[in-house]
């Protein structure tokens, strides 16, 4: 147990902390780098994944080491009911924008343009990596992978590129650009190689993205309502191509 803390307080602040049962099981069934994780029960953790992820039930034994609820609640800054949290490596940046830029692509590209809640980013990585999507770009200065993005993206960052790029950054395709005015969805086939932008939450597109957009998109939305969550934007536009 000693060596492990001594590895956490040392990586700590180099790596990214996944808290939850959750969140350590996605990372593990995609393959993500993690030196250390801990629990608070190991025995109650891998019944859990006996239950509920039989797949990963022999990676975390061999990864999970039991602590102390104090030493747990002294290393994870929220603590998670399952008390369970590990550290993993961060993807190298030049592999994500490989992947971002590969084509031709079979899954579109999600871009956050200049988005501000943290949680929402997080749902909306993954819904991503729920529809296979090729990956998620964000613009401006939040952090996709921020601590509170990753907690809201259950550990599913290492199921799909994630990346913050700058607008003259993003990956090739046709850029579709979600926005009141444009084009009914339900009228588009929306390509495989599509990058898919939804402007921020309160401002919505920026007039660098706009100017870079190709088509603008509109969700069906009755009168008088002003908006949807981000998350629920994208889920609908990726559910909209993934049906087409």
């Amino acid at each position: 147990m000693t060596d492990s803390v001594s590895d956490w307080h040392r990586l700590a602040g180099t790596s990214v902390l996944l808290d939850g049962f959750h969140a350590v099981k996605h990372a593990v069934r995609f393959g993500a780098d993690i030196p250390v994780a801990v629990s608070v029960d190991r025995a109650a953790a891998l019944a859990l994944a006996d239950e509920l992820a039989p797949d990963v039930r022999e990676a975390l034994a061999g990864l999970l080491v039991e602590v102390p609820q104090d030493t747990y609640r002294a290393l994870v800054p929220r603590p998670h009911p399952t008390a369970v949290a590990a550290l993993a490596v961060r993807p190298a940046r030049e592999a994500n924008l490989r992947a971002l830029a590969r084509t031709p692509r079979t899954a579109p590209v999600i871009v956050l343009d200049q988005p501000r809640n943290l949680g929402n980013a997080g749902a909306v990585i993954r819904l991503a990596a729920g529809f296979g999507a090729t990956g998620v770009v964000t613009t401006g200065t939040l952090d996709p992978w921020h601590p509170t993005v990753v907690r809201g993206g259950a550990g599913l960052h290492f199921a799909t590129a994630v990346e913050r790029l700058t607008v003259d950054e993003l990956p090739p395709g046709p850029v579709f650009a979600l926005d009141p005015e444009g084009e009914d969805i339900r009228g588009l086939k929306l390509p495989d190689d599509a990058v898919l932008a939804f402007g921020s939450e309160r401002t919505g597109l920026s007039a660098e993205l706009r100017e870079r957009t190709d088509h603008l998109v509109s969700l069906p939305m009755r009168p008088q309502v002003s908006s949807y969550n981000l998350a629920t934007s994208v889920g609908m536009t990726l559910f909209h191509w993934s049906a087409s």
